[in-house]
């Protein structure tokens, strides 16, 4: 074990070496450290599964909870640029000095137990929530559900945002196989919210089997657009209208922030919530990476706008594709892309080529990546355009300036690991110009 000395970085490199399988999915090893650790656990553990949408719902809960003047912890992953990004404690990210020591205590629990970077961290979190005496946690499920280290700490009620295909070599092929593994994080007499109106029949059949309180998007809760562009939210019991439009972007957003409210109505946790909490607290919300948009100076024009989006699955494509569309585009589409070997490259490629006049090939920053010449040479073939290969993120970036114009919009997506490195490149643009 490292000493507390050691920088955060050092750390997180030591946990890479901890288990010869990035992932490693089951419970046993992570509820055997767990046990040990002791951790006392809040009146609520609110646990936020589903192929997409999880971040952005974590994000909205935590918002609402908080400004009701209840103490959170939110636990995502993975992060965009800094780890401390996975822990939020009532609202600030933990401090390096926080996570080191519960790195530690997770360590002198652990034993001999082997534990994956993720189920350490998962951990970790754990450790850093049950010390900050909060009355709510909110966990982001890494992946499925059923197996994932998140499902080790039971839950007082959950959240399934939607299931479409993701993460296929370890979840299954098609989208009941998927829907299985992410009704593991539903209990006996505890409510979880499923958050698509397109409901699997295998979610269904294990609601019946484990007889969890389901409720359903267009059965128990629904939501309404008006013309005006308002929203209003029907739940079990009550009605909430006049509803502003979340900051985040996306009509999908809408439907992320109606399941939100339906798992608060369910956990009990909505008393305070009413049309006015909502609509000063989720407009203004923003999160790094999910349709986010930035201004930045270019060198052929003064400014662009940039575009960041992490969709790296089919369905955050088509997500993704959407909201091009229904954005204002007088000048070309630049897309700076990087992908993971294990993802459906034609599925996400496909939704936006219509969009995309010119496409930039990097490397992302993981040793899953597909090589950057390679997915130049796959994005060219599925459409029809010349892909230049950037070697670097640098190059990317500074490719991507140079080549816009005045109105040109600058996209960047395909995967958390080249989203992230993006973003940093860019912050490290604005320091210099300031």
């Amino acid at each position: 074990m490292l000493s507390s000395a050691s920088p955060l970085s050092a750390w997180l490199v030591w946990l890479e070496t901890l288990s010869p399988s990035e992932i490693n999915l089951g419970l046993e090893r992570t509820q055997r450290v767990l046990e040990r650790l002791g951790l006392q656990r809040p009146p609520h553990v609110l646990l936020i599964a589903g192929t997409n949408g999880k971040g952005s719902s974590v994000a909205m809960t935590n918002a609402l909870l908080r400004a009701t003047g209840l103490r959170t912890g939110a636990y995502t992953s993975p992060h965009i640029t800094h780890y401390n990004e996975r822990i939020v404690v009532d609202g600030v990210t933990a401090s390096d000095a926080e996570i080191i020591a519960a790195f530690e205590r997770v360590e002198a629990a652990r034993e001999d137990t082997e534990l994956t970077y993720f189920e350490f961290g998962t951990l970790a979190a754990a450790v850093v929530f049950s010390a900050a005496d909060l009355d709510v946690w909110i966990l982001e499920v890494g992946l499925g559900g059923r197996l994932d280290a998140t499902n080790a700490i039971e839950p007082t009620a959950s959240l399934i945002t939607n299931v479409s295909l993701d993460h296929c070599d370890w979840l299954g092929h098609d989208v009941e196989t998927i829907a299985i593994e992410k009704a593991g994080v539903m209990r006996t007499d505890i409510p979880t919210v499923f958050g698509d109106v397109d409901i699997p029949e295998s979610i269904l059949r294990r609601a019946a089997e484990c007889r969890a309180n389901l409720f359903c998007a267009g059965q128990d809760f629904d939501l309404h657009l008006s013309e005006r562009g308002a929203w209003s939210w029907r739940g079990p019991t009550r009605a909430i209208e006049d509803l502003a439009r979340p900051g985040l972007h996306g009509d999908f957003q809408i439907r992320n922030a109606a399941a939100v409210l339906m798992l608060l109505e369910s956990a009990g946790l909505a008393g305070n919530i009413d049309a006015a909490l909502i609509n000063k607290v989720l407009p203004g919300l923003s999160l790094a990476g999910r349709l986010q948009r930035m201004q930045i100076s270019g060198l052929c024009s003064t400014k662009n706008e940039w575009l960041i989006d992490v969709a790296h699955n089919p369905a955050a494509a088509n997500a993704l594709a959407s909201a091009l569309e229904a954005l204002q585009q007088n000048g070309r589409i630049i897309a700076i892309v990087g992908l993971l070997a294990d993802k459906d490259l034609a599925g996400v490629i496909a939704p936006l080529a219509e969009h995309v006049d010119q496409w930039i090939a990097m490397t992302a920053v993981s040793h899953r990546a597909i090589p950057a010449d390679e997915l130049a040479c796959q994005i060219a073939n599925l459409t029809g355009r010349a892909c230049l290969v950037a070697d670097s993120t640098a190059n990317a970036v500074e490719f991507a300036r140079r080549t816009a114009s005045e109105n040109d919009r600058i996209l960047t997506t395909g995967s958390f690991f080249t989203v992230g490195p993006v973003l940093e490149q860019l912050e490290t643009l604005s320091r210099t110009k300031s």
